[in-house]
């Protein structure tokens, strides 16, 4: 019965973070729950791997708001 339950039981979403340079250049990728460790980690919406070694996209970078906002929610459950 347990392992019913943890099938329906809501999971904690992975979130998406890009590794950039000092010229904003991404350099890798980290699909993780909390966010990595130093600085030079911005969260994103999504992972394109067409945008290693290029400058990040302003669209691609998730507001602090919007990430407050996803942990606030995670919290609550």
């Amino acid at each position: 019965m347990h392992s019913l339950w943890l099938l329906f039981a809501p999971r904690r979403q992975y979130r998406h973070f890009a590794q950039l340079d000092k010229h904003e250049r991404c350099l890798a990728f980290k699909h993780c729950r909390m966010p990595p460790k130093g600085e030079d980690w911005v969260e994103i919406s999504e992972v394109r791997l067409n945008w290693l070694h290029q400058p990040l996209p302003a669209s691609a970078r998730l507001k602090p708001q919007a990430a407050q906002a996803r942990l606030h929610s995670a919290l609550a459950r």
